[in-house]
């Protein structure tokens, strides 16, 4: 299909008039308008077709063009759009919703997590997560306990004390400094994280970060510990197997809230219902976004444990926190019908599936290109990692351009993906069909062959 206007005629409007996210107008001309999208493809306004190899943000995890989710809400606007949430308002889409689910945590692998609170986005739910956590310290005679450690590659947001938690250095540099009382420790990186010298396990070192952290900032001033259950911004950085239990341990030891941050992971995308069941995992707080509503909407929020929540209404106090879209009706509507989907189509099994079959087929296409330094993933969400020279993993220099040059190769080719400098993301809606999913391997192989030789 064909647009009215061009791709170039519609850019140059948007030039003179929107600012965009994570970029400079110097790029501008590479950009594409959008003006459909169909289960696993992006069409511009050129009429090209593209495989959408990110499921836009890592949301659209059901694929393009759900009716089922237009129908939905429709259905829901068309009876009551918006209405407040703000003291004691409610509507039954939000009602059901939180009832939903405290039903899918309990049965997958949070038994501890009953009451929910939504926003708009990932962001807001990581600001949540801190004033809340700010708020039970205080409520349990704690106040001091308000500091917060993340993780380097990280990504939790860019709303300000959420930038402060993302590990991505490039988000910072024109806003710092950064809020005092935040601090991030190495990420586990099995690829790059140093291997102990006296044979124990890496990831339990790697764990041992954060004990580390603790004590150095004081365990009476650290409020929370947030981590992705699989890095996914920053690279696709799946953590060793004991790396969470360690975790675990030592927030337990030194009072500290766990949150799992399952905004790209939630719901299906890594295999599971939830990224940390990987791992055998119970945390204090979560947060989810984006595969919720499959990007049909916006929407986010917080899942809170018993304890928690019981702490927080024993203070007697309003919670004092509030967004205007917290518990959107025609939002939460579309998530339902998301839920639906999820669960009737068996999302999480087809990304089990379909994700370790790929992932084994991107090992052999590029495990013996000699810039193809690490292959890795867990359901579907994989990283393809570039390196300059395989045995030392040095990369390539920044004025090489290699992102630049890597995204160009695989829109040339047909596939549109995000590329994190040195590594290439690949997560596609988890409806994807096999054929699709193959030519996505050529795909790749060929675009790396193409800049890299």
């Amino acid at each position: 299909m064909k647009a009215p206007f061009s791709n170039a005629t519609l850019l140059e409007k948007d030039r003179q008039h929107l600012i965009h996210p994570l970029h400079h107008t110097a790029g501008h001309a590479n950009g594409r308008v959008w003006v459909k999208g169909e289960g696993s493809y992006l069409y511009d306004a050129d009429g090209n077709r593209y495989i959408d190899g990110l499921s836009c943000l890592w949301n659209v995890s059901a694929g393009h063009g759900r009716q089922e989710l237009a129908d939905a809400a429709q259905k829901q606007m068309s009876e009551l759009a918006f209405c407040s949430s703000y003291a004691g308002g409610s509507n039954r889409p939000a009602i059901e919703l939180a009832e939903r689910l405290s039903t899918i945590a309990h049965s997958n692998g949070m038994a501890n997590m009953s009451n929910f609170y939504f926003t708009s986005g990932g962001g807001e739910s990581t600001d949540s997560n801190i004033k809340l956590a700010r708020f039970y310290w205080k409520v349990k005679g704690k106040p001091k306990k308000t500091k917060v450690i993340s993780r380097l590659w990280a990504y939790h947001g860019v709303t300000f004390a959420a930038m402060c938690t993302t590990g991505i250095k490039s988000y910072w540099s024109m806003f710092e400094p950064l809020m005092p009382g935040f601090s991030h420790i190495p990420s586990p990186d099995p690829y790059h994280y140093p291997v102990p010298q006296d044979g124990s396990s890496q990831g339990i070192a790697a764990a041992n970060e954060l004990e580390k952290e603790i004590l150095r900032q004081g365990a009476e001033t650290v409020a929370m510990f947030i981590a992705e259950p699989v890095q996914g911004a920053g690279g696709v950085i799946a953590p060793q197997d004991d790396y969470f239990k360690r975790i675990r341990e030592i927030c337990d030891q030194y009072e500290v809230l766990l949150v799992s941050d399952e905004v790209i992971t939630g719901f299906g995308r890594t295999g599971k219902m939830f990224g940390l069941q990987h791992y055998d995992v119970e945390p204090d707080l979560m947060q989810f976004a984006k595969s919720i509503t499959s990007g049909a909407a916006p929407l986010g929020g917080i899942g809170i444990s018993h304890e928690i929540a019981e702490t927080i209404t024993s203070s007697k106090a309003p919670w004092m926190h509030a967004y205007t879209y917290s518990g959107h009706p025609t939002t939460c509507a579309v998530a339902l019908a998301t839920l639906d989907i999820i669960e009737n189509e068996d999302l999480p099994g087809q990304a089990a599936s379909k994700g370790e079959a790929m992932l084994q087929k991107l090992h052999d296409a590029l495990d013996d290109h000699p810039h193809v330094g690490n292959v890795r993933g867990k359901g579907m969400m994989h990283g393809i990692e570039i390196v300059k020279d395989k045995a030392t993993k040095e990369w390539f220099e920044a004025d090489f351009g290699l992102g630049g040059k890597l995204t160009k190769a695989l829109m040339e080719r047909g596939l549109c993906t995000r590329v994190r400098s040195e590594v290439i993301c690949n997560a596609p809606p988890l409806t994807t069909d096999q054929g699709t999913l193959d030519e996505m391997v050529a795909i790749y192989k060929d675009a790396i062959t193409h800049v890299l030789g």
